[in-house]
């Protein structure tokens, strides 16, 4: 199994940061690559664990899409969930948010977002081509996915 960890630290509370933590909002900083749609389970508006999330969006001119579901959920503090895709690829995704008690330069508090994945390709050739290109590309994808997210946290641009 590959593990990838990738954290940012957000000038805005955690309350604030885990707002984007919604179906709604979700796909601004998520998925966005691929202009993701998150449709939840029971048309819900909020997140709730056991619930399924079909996430789906388009690499180029081909649609992808993965199903997974809602593991954990602490608000302002944790969300995880379970995917699988069509592929075989399977895994989780998590994300901790942790309120910082120092504030920061400018007064305002602060959270630290850890983004955790891990996933496992089948197969020998899933597995060379993970270590050869697939890790390296979601960590940089993480890396990008906390950077939207600071930047709507703390002055709510959208790309």
């Amino acid at each position: 199994m590959t593990q990838i960890e990738t954290s940012v630290k957000i000038a805005a509370p955690a309350q604030l940061v885990f707002a984007f933590f919604v179906p709604q909002r979700m796909p601004y900083w998520y998925g966005s690559e691929m202009e993701a749609h998150l449709e939840v389970q029971g048309g819900a508006s909020d997140f709730a664990v056991a619930q399924k999330v079909r996430i789906t969006g388009h690499l180029g001119k081909r649609e992808v899409s993965h199903t997974a579901v809602v593991t954990a959920l602490r608000q302002a503090r944790l969300f995880e969930w379970r995917f699988e895709d069509r592929y075989g690829v399977k895994g989780l995704e998590r994300w901790e948010l942790d309120p910082m008690d120092a504030p920061t330069l400018r007064g305002a508090p602060a959270t630290v977002v850890r983004m955790r994945s891990e996933y496992t390709m089948p197969g020998l050739l899933g597995k060379a081509m993970d270590w050869l290109v697939t890790r390296h590309a979601v960590a940089r994808r993480n890396q990008d996915y906390l950077a939207r997210l600071k930047r709507f946290a703390e002055h709510g641009e959208v790309e």
